[in-house]
């Protein structure tokens, strides 16, 4: 069983600009800052998905209020 270990880009260094990755100073650091970080779900930032859920959970408990079920 092989147990995933977690990768961080603060000691990384771009091959493109040799500037570390964590700077983003490219093009090329950017993509491998986002490769590594890669938070959310499809891209979708956690705040996104978090102020999502709680409008769903409002309108839920709206209609239900509404309509007594």
């Amino acid at each position: 069983m092989e147990r995933e270990i977690p990768v961080s880009c603060e000691h990384l260094i771009c091959a493109q600009c040799a500037g570390p990755v964590v700077e983003g100073r490219c093009p090329t650091c950017r993509a491998g800052r986002a490769k590594v970080h890669h938070h959310g779900f499809g891209g979708i930032s956690p705040t996104l998905i978090a102020i999502v859920l709680i409008v769903v959970l409002v309108c839920t408990l709206a209609l239900r209020h509404l309509y007594g079920a």
